[in-house]
């Protein structure tokens, strides 16, 4: 999306100092997507992009990140979505909020790809409940093997922005 780079880091969405990412990873930059999420606009225009690209008639992401990610989008499609716990915690001690018919395929969205171990856990929740997964979008991808490994598992990573698009970006 032309522009996007840009907007995140207009609203210091991509920071530049010492960071442990969830990978347990060190990285001499983040990407807070979920920071950038709180801005209407910003949120607008990434469910708008992710809305030219989603095959699917239904669509979900873990949480916390995904979670606004998902809901513009679907809102925008008009498709309902799924949201994936990272653990059972209370309720009805589901790892699914949403309805989720067996061999109903869905497209999963991440805020942002590292490993891709995240975006693996959400889709094997999502499989092993009989959905079939083939796609996984993101805001970014920091190019660092997690579509390496989606495509080992069967799953095509197609990310709005790579980090290497961000101007002025060095590792």
């Amino acid at each position: 999306m032309v522009g996007l780079e840009e907007d995140l880091l207009r609203v210091g969405a991509i920071k530049f100092g010492d960071f442990v990412l969830t990978s347990g990873k060190r990285s001499t930059y983040y990407v807070d997507i979920k920071e950038a999420a709180t801005d209407p606009s910003l949120l607008k225009n990434i469910a708008s992009e992710f809305s030219t690209m989603i095959r699917s008639k239904k669509i979900a992401g873990m949480e916390l990140g995904a979670v606004p990610l998902v809901v513009a989008t679907a809102l925008q499609l008009s498709v309902p979505y799924i949201i994936v716990r990272k653990e059972r915690s209370h309720g009805t001690m589901s790892l699914l909020v949403g309805k989720l018919e067996k061999g109903e395929e869905i497209d999963v969205i991440e805020d942002v790809v590292t490993t891709g171990n995240s975006v693996l856990k959400a889709v094997q929740t999502l499989r092993e409940n009989g959905a079939i997964v083939k796609r996984a979008f993101c805001v970014v991808d920091r190019e660092e093997g997690g579509s390496e490994l989606l495509r080992e598992n069967g799953i095509e990573l197609k990310p709005i922005i790579k980090i290497s698009q961000v101007r002025g970006f060095r590792r």
